[in-house]
């Protein structure tokens, strides 16, 4: 047999498949708790489910993962620090370069006058930009640089800074040049600074895998799903961790060929944290249009059109002026945490006792999940809650008596927001452990937090209310479900859609939604029914309880497949190598006549023959993919197809300019 072995890791669980390439045949799969505090532990319990030997004889190994897209929607990642070469323009770093998720506290300018053809190339007093911003760049965990023209001029300012940084600092640096040749300097810097951000989590994944499948005597090459469904080594998944963004939801969308022989369909990947749709058309999946957008950022990284939205199992339920609400950010469920800490019933009992109503939910945990690498820079409450959290848990309600922490006056956001401290909290899995729709965890401690939660609400706690208010969190996971997948559908359908829902229609989805089983009231003149034909594949573990009554209200049907719940280990074994660079050729004029000027990796040169000049930009462009193919992982010979594209010109502003060329090459590698 031709095996694989596919691990999918996410917010809550990690999977982990083998799979024979000759058969298509699934051999068998496993299911782990992922462990935020050891992604290794999750990988390893995941892997012992499968047969040892299978593991020992594969082929290979093939990584997804929603952490980088849970970390960019629930705003978390690294401290990363950026500076912008070209662009020291006080208003423009304000008012615009937040529109691209570059945020003011996290980036400065530095002053360059290099020519916009790359001909000219400026550099600053190095030694005065590092007495400048050295000690403001030391206190980061990651660091990146970003340069007006470096797609025109080579990016000597990056490259620079690059080696200074290294040598002075010792952190881990991202030129936004090596990962995207976009012209938009805004674009390229987002991109880049989010890679900072990102880097600590993937290169944790990464390792952890690694050292999983070592231990286990498996020698395969080690490869990750990059955010257009194809492949990567692993060593470039922890330079590039940008491209893993939409690493899972690609993974679900490469499996959905497995599951639907319909040409159009809809995925839905309902995981822990974040559900993610993708569309497929005529049998081809839609792809992204430009970069990635998610969670505020406007990225370069090219991927298939996924619509990730914070909806997930483990998505908090709290009370927001006093109505039952579905928040954004991940907790541990309670039943979960009571698992690994018995001792948490006990003091969610001592509580429901003392019938303490507050507008904070009390009744939620914090946990520590690792020891952040910069303590010094922490204030007094924050490293008191951490000295406390190494006992063990401690409840909201008791932070005052076991550290004297004044909740009303302390802030959690930035050490939740760095992964360094975790909630526990009711979810929509702990009402799934009530309804009985879920078993493995501890039914008891869900029920105690839904008791609490009711009293907070004035509510009795008898067990027809614990069932209603399970109800009423099914009602409301169903009702995102539903406004979310209509507001896809339609931004498909109709282009105007795409720069966001207006208010009407978002009331006529929601009515829509609330009416679905009312009958028409005599004397009605309109009727809310909204739906579509498209096929519902519903892939992830929580998604057969929620997408049928979704797809009732929308009048369509739903397919919910055998191992949908292992459904993007499975898909990052259908995965392939995919390259395709470009080097771009601009058109000058100067004394009457034109000249061109190639624009490649190494910097810009100048022809007056254009002949010459695509003969150039096709060399280099070859050259480029082949080194890209071979740092993704591709081995032995490669066919590579170049040819010549005309297209707009944008300048750094992202604003056209005229009609350009470009040398285009291709790679493609088949590994399964």
């Amino acid at each position: 047999m031709k095996i694989g072995i596919g691990i999918d890791t996410g917010g809550t669980y990690t999977d982990a498949v083998a799979y024979d390439f000759e058969t298509e045949t699934l051999l068998a799969k496993g299911k782990a708790l992922t462990t935020r505090e050891n992604l290794a532990t999750g990988i390893g319990q995941a892997l012992d489910m499968l047969p040892a030997e299978l593991i020992r004889d594969a082929l290979l190994v093939s990584l997804s993962t929603t952490l980088a897209t849970n970390a960019v929607l629930e705003d978390k990642g690294g401290r990363a620090k950026m500076l912008l070469f070209g662009l020291a323009d006080e208003h423009i770093l304000r008012f615009k370069a937040e529109n691209y998720g570059l945020r003011t506290d996290s980036v400065r300018g530095v002053d360059t006058h290099g020519s916009a053809d790359g001909l000219i190339v400026d550099e600053p007093d190095w030694d005065a930009v590092l007495a400048e911003h050295g000690a403001w760049l030391a206190d980061a965990d990651t660091l990146s640089a970003a340069e007006l023209y470096a797609i025109y001029n080579g990016a000597p300012c990056e490259k620079r800074v690059k080696k200074l940084s290294e040598e002075r600092f010792g952190l881990p640096f991202t030129s936004a040049s090596e990962l995207t040749s976009e012209v938009n300097v805004l674009v390229r810097a987002a991109t880049a600074l989010l890679n900072a951000r990102l880097s600590p989590i993937v290169r944790e994944f990464v390792e952890a895998a690694i050292t999983d499948f070592s231990a286990r005597q498996c020698g395969a090459p080690v490869m990750v799903v990059r955010s257009d469904g194809s492949l990567m080594s692993s060593d470039l998944s922890t330079a590039k961790p940008v491209e893993t963004i939409l690493s899972g939801p690609a993974a679900s969308v490469l499996a959905g060929k497995y599951f639907s022989e319909d040409a159009d369909y809809v995925i839905i990947d309902m995981g822990g944290t974040t559900t993610d749709v993708s569309v497929v058309r005529g049998g081809k999946p839609v792809t992204a249009e430009g970069g990635i957008q998610l969670g505020g950022w406007q990225t370069a990284v090219k991927g298939v059109f996924v619509d990730p939205f914070a909806l997930g199992g483990d998505s908090a339920v709290r009370l927001s002026d006093g109505k039952l609400q579905l928040f954004p950010r991940r907790a541990t469920p309670i039943c979960v945490a009571a698992r690994r800490w018995p001792e948490i019933k006990t003091q969610l009992a001592e509580l429901l006792d003392k019938k303490h109503i507050n507008r904070y939910p009390l009744h939620e945990f914090f946990y520590l999940v690792r020891e952040p690498a910069k303590q010094k820079i922490y204030d007094r409450n924050e490293m008191k809650l951490l000295d406390v959290l190494r006992k063990g848990p401690c409840m909201l309600a008791n932070l005052d008596e076991a550290a004297g922490i004044d909740i009303y006056h302390f802030d959690s956001e930035r050490l939740e927001a760095e992964g360094v401290v975790m909630r526990c909290g009711l979810t929509p899995t702990d009402f799934m452990h009530i309804k009985g729709d879920f078993a493995e965890y501890d039914r008891e401690a869900s029920e105690l937090a839904a008791k609490y939660l009711l009293t907070s609400m004035r509510r009795r706690d008898t067990p027809e209310e614990i069932r209603a208010l399970a109800d009423e969190v099914y009602g409301l996971v169903e009702g995102r479900l539903y406004e979310n997948l209509l507001r896809i559908l339609l931004t498909q359908q109709y282009p105007r859609f795409k720069s966001g829902i207006d208010e009407q229609t978002e009331f006529l989805i929601r009515e829509a939604w609330a009416k679905r089983d009312a009958e028409k009231p005599d004397g009605a003149l309109f009727r809310y029914t909204l739906g579509t034909d498209v096929t519902l594949v519903g892939v992830g573990a929580p998604t057969h309880i929620f997408l049928p009554a979704v797809a009732k209200a929308l009048g369509t049907k739903c397919v919910l497949p055998e191992h949908a719940e292992v459904a993007n280990a499975l898909g990052s074994l259908k995965a392939d190598i995919n390259v395709v660079t470009r080097v771009e050729i601009s058109q000058r004029i100067a004394g009457g006549a034109p000249y061109y000027i190639v624009h490649s990796p190494s910097g810009s040169r100048r022809f007056d023959d254009l002949n010459a000049a695509q003969t150039e930009a096709q060399t280099a462009s070859e050259q480029a993919a082949i080194q890209e193919a071979r740092s993704r992982g591709a081995e032995g010979p490669l066919n590579v197809n170049t040819y010549m594209q005309r297209h707009n010109v944008v300048s750094s502003w992202g604003t056209n300019v005229e009609l350009g060329l470009a040398a285009v090459s291709e790679v493609a590698m088949h590994l399964g």
